[in-house]
């Protein structure tokens, strides 16, 4: 007999990640791939991270600290945040999926952004909720249009800052007027998975606006700027109020031993960090420089991805580029036809992208917008 299945779980489409490297590398053939499509960090995991998972190692037969009591402090200590504001989770998709089972019923609406990371709207619906996509103006989020979607159902709504997939950052003052515009009650979960990557001249962060818009929940990740996304762990910043129902429906030991004794490591290792945002800051720029060249745009960016129109159809590109043992991401099914997402990787990664595509635009005519 089959399960009964509820249907508007019958309704959600899985999310499907890509192969591993390994397995690509058997079916094309190939060695060496180079991966820019993920938005990881190309530098690896911070070495101190490293070697705190290495003298961790010995406690694998005892459970994690189940309330992340080190990792929850050192959090407090790096932010400037009370104790009782975060709530850490095994990666950030985690934490929505606590904030989704402790404010939403069956029927209730979460406005977000379209396109966006997939996960807004598969954990919505997973609790029976309403997804409200409002397309994107151009290469920007549509504040305005998202305010207005807003009604006496929704009782979330995303924003992602700097945004996936087009890299774009809200200022400031835009931020505030959106928030102003969003009723107390409605919870905002601000999406800050690349805000490392933001130009100092650019930067802020909504964990400064938490007092002023307590109704603001601003999730965190440890996976892009801090190179540990193999072992999931990110974080919530929140009112203290909205923490305690968080904590009421999270999972027993969610983060994991390891990842703990890694996060709090990497939170201090000041110089990779550095570093990491040294290569995506330089690595851009010399990318952005010879797409220009070629006659490419590249359009603007905050994080450590960037876009591409190749004029041409971007899953025939993807494909190609593929076979040349280069991963980078069709944004076809984002409704960008004729761009390819493409993260910062190291120099030498970045020269064989580039001489990669430019043998694929060769064999590949170009396409009218």
């Amino acid at each position: 007999m089959e399960p009964v299945v509820p249907d508007f779980i019958r309704a959600i489409a899985p999310y499907v990640p890509g192969k591993p490297i390994e397995e690509l590398e058997r079916e094309y053939g190939l060695s060496g791939i180079v991966k820019l499509a993920s938005n990881e960090n190309a530098l690896g995991a911070s070495p101190m991270a490293l070697e705190a998972m290495q003298q961790a190692m010995g406690r694998l037969h005892r459970y994690p600290d189940g309330s992340a009591y080190y990792l929850t402090a050192a959090l407090a200590r790096h932010l400037g945040v009370e104790e009782g504001s975060l709530v850490t989770g095994n990666g950030s998709d985690d934490v929505i999926a606590m904030a989704v089972r402790a404010f939403m019923r069956t029927g209730d609406k979460a406005v977000m952004p379209h396109p966006a990371f997939l996960m807004y709207d598969i954990l919505v619906k997973t609790a029976g909720g309403v997804a409200v996509p409002v397309n994107l103006d151009g290469m920007d989020i549509a504040l305005d249009a998202m305010a207005a979607a807003v009604d006496a159902d929704t009782r979330m709504v995303f924003v992602t800052n700097p945004n996936n997939p087009t890299g774009r950052f809200i200022p400031q003052d835009k931020m505030r007027a959106f928030l102003n515009a969003i009723p107390p009650s409605v919870l905002v979960l601000l999406d800050e998975a690349y805000v490392e990557f933001v130009a100092e001249d650019k930067f802020y962060s909504g964990i400064s606006l938490l007092e002023e818009y307590p109704n603001l929940l601003i999730l965190r990740t440890f996976s892009k700027a801090y190179g540990l996304a193999g072992i999931r762990v990110g974080y919530g910043v929140m009112a203290k109020e909205v923490a305690q129902w968080l904590h009421r429906v999270r999972q027993p030991f969610n983060v994991n031993l390891l990842a703990q004794a890694a996060a709090c490591a990497a939170l201090d290792d000041v110089d990779f960090l550095n570093r990491t945002k040294a290569l995506v800051r330089d690595g851009k720029t010399w990318l952005f420089a010879r797409l220009e060249e070629m006659g490419l745009r590249a359009h603007e960016t905050e994080a450590n991805f960037f876009l591409i129109d190749v004029k041409r159809e971007g899953k025939a590109v993807f494909e190609a580029m593929l076979r040349k043992g280069v991963i980078v991401r069709s944004m076809h099914g984002y409704g960008f036809p004729r761009c390819i997402r493409v993260t910062v990787g190291l120099p030498e990664e970045n020269e064989i992208f580039i001489s990669a595509l430019k043998e694929v635009l060769a064999d590949i005519p170009e396409v009218s917008v």
